[in-house]
């Protein structure tokens, strides 16, 4: 609507009221149409979906999605739901992953190369171990000389100690989905995922003896304590029940 300097509303509409409401009307459309941008917009949505840099983890050569939610406390399938991951959980070197839902929409895991898809390199087990009851063990024959403790900061699990060099076998049968000593206050660390709702973790190890993607079973050897300052000959054991520690005392023998 265009508003005419030289037409007398007075004359075209002369009840007072009448010329308040047309000047009102009149207002509203400026207003609206120099306020609202619609590429601003636009814009601004994308800025409210950005995610803060502390609840984002860029992949690492060597990641595994197990690892990295194992790290921040979370249940793998959850960090693959929240960035568009599905079995068997291939990541790359450089992504980008949420690590919360405010990612859920999948746009912080960033595309991974063409080339890199096309080698079709898994970082996770594709695999999962079977379904049914566990049957646990114990780790390792020892005293336990730091036990559980919910609100611990950092790590929480039990310390046995053991003999530098004596053999850690694994707590129930299952899958290695880490081994390495990329997860840093971990040393050497063997993950294994037992069925789509535990994992248990063996760190401070001398010697590794399994690799990712190898399937174990219960009792099996799987690394060797180690011996390192302050933590001489003992090992670290963790249960993660859907990415939370839990206490290994209520499901081991």
């Amino acid at each position: 609507m265009v508003v005419r300097p030289d037409i007398d509303c007075r004359r075209l509409y002369p009840h007072p009221l009448t010329r308040l409401a047309v000047w009102l009307f009149a207002a509203l459309m400026v207003a609206g149409c120099t306020e609202f941008d619609y590429d601003s917009d636009r814009e601004l949505r994308r800025m409210d979906r950005v995610i803060p840099a502390e609840q984002v983890h860029v992949v690492q050569r060597g990641d595994t999605l197990y690892q990295i939610a194992w790290q921040h406390g979370l249940d793998f399938r959850d960090l693959a739901r929240w960035n568009n991951i599905d079995s068997p959980f291939v990541i790359y070197p450089g992504q980008q992953l949420a690590l919360s839902s405010a990612g859920g929409s999948g746009e912080a895991a960033s595309a991974a190369p063409t080339a890199a898809r096309s080698a079709g390199t898994t970082s996770a087990a594709s695999s999962d171990a079977a379904s049914g009851p566990i049957a646990w063990r114990w780790p390792l024959e020892g005293d336990v000389v730091r036990s559980f403790n919910a609100n611990a900061d950092g790590k929480r699990g039990i310390s046995i100690q053991a003999e530098p060099g004596a053999e850690v076998v694994s707590a129930a049968d299952g899958r290695v989905v880490y081994s390495g000593d990329g997860l840093r206050g971990y040393g050497n660390l063997v993950i294994v995922k037992h069925n789509d709702r535990f994992l248990t973790a063996y760190g401070y190890n001398r010697e590794l003896l399994v690799g990712e993607g190898d399937r174990v079973s219960g009792g099996q050897a799987i690394a060797r304590v180690g011996n390192t300052a302050g933590r001489e000959g003992q090992l670290h054991f963790e249960v993660r029940q859907q990415g939370s520690a839990v206490n290994p005392a209520s499901y081991l023998p």
